[in-house]
């Protein structure tokens, strides 16, 4: 995968980066903790602007989760924990998920939004009580753009640091990749085993 964000990156620059952080709020085995350090590693290299990629990516990470705050907010927390029951293995999320960032919710708020997208592993699900409880669209945005900018940047900060102060680090960045991938694919894996165990059981019980 570290191989194939690095095309995407070569290929479509700045936008590519939106996209990718698009698909990565849609389908979070697509981390942003590698996008980003690869856009601001581009960066270094003379490949990109600064500004843009960490605008792309803010772009396309704020319009993911608005997907999320949309379709929670239009179908409900019942229908939406039964359709995750089904389906939500493929995409690395649980009932039990949803039920912790709901309570997250619940305890602390807006700041919740805010504070959940700078944590990897939530900064999707926030998303999703927000819109079970109805936030105010203007201030889901308003708390969403903040985290997500705040959080693209560091990213490509550390990208672009790393790059300009130690030269070529497409290898090392790509050992780094392929163990975030290998551990996130091992989560998956689980997690759909997980999902198939349950499936029987109920079948068993009924």
């Amino acid at each position: 995968m570290d191989q194939w964000i690095e095309t995407i990156l070569e290929q479509f620059g700045a936008f590519g980066v939106g996209m990718l952080m698009l698909l990565e709020n849609v389908f979070p085995p697509i981390p942003s903790e590698l996008v980003m350090p690869w856009a601001g590693y581009s960066v270094s290299q003379g490949q990109s602007s600064f500004v843009a990629v960490v605008v792309s990516g803010s772009i396309g990470s704020f319009a993911g989760a608005w997907a999320w705050y949309w379709v929670a907010r239009r179908i409900g927390k019942e229908r939406l924990a039964t359709w995750v029951d089904k389906h939500g293995a493929w995409l690395t999320i649980s009932r039990k998920d949803i039920d912790q960032v709901d309570r997250w919710f619940e305890q602390w708020g807006a700041a919740a939004v805010l504070l959940c997208r700078l944590i990897p592993g939530l900064r999707t699900l926030i998303s999703v009580p927000a819109g079970f409880a109805e936030m105010p669209p203007a201030k889901f945005s308003a708390y969403t753009a903040v985290g997500t900018v705040a959080w693209t940047t560091l990213l490509a900060v550390i990208g672009f640091w790393l790059g300009k102060n130690y030269g070529d680090l497409a290898g090392p960045l790509s050992w780094v990749s392929s163990g975030v991938i290998a551990v996130m694919l091992a989560i998956w894996i689980y997690r759909l085993i997980q999902q198939h165990r349950g499936r029987r059981g109920s079948t068993s019980v009924g």
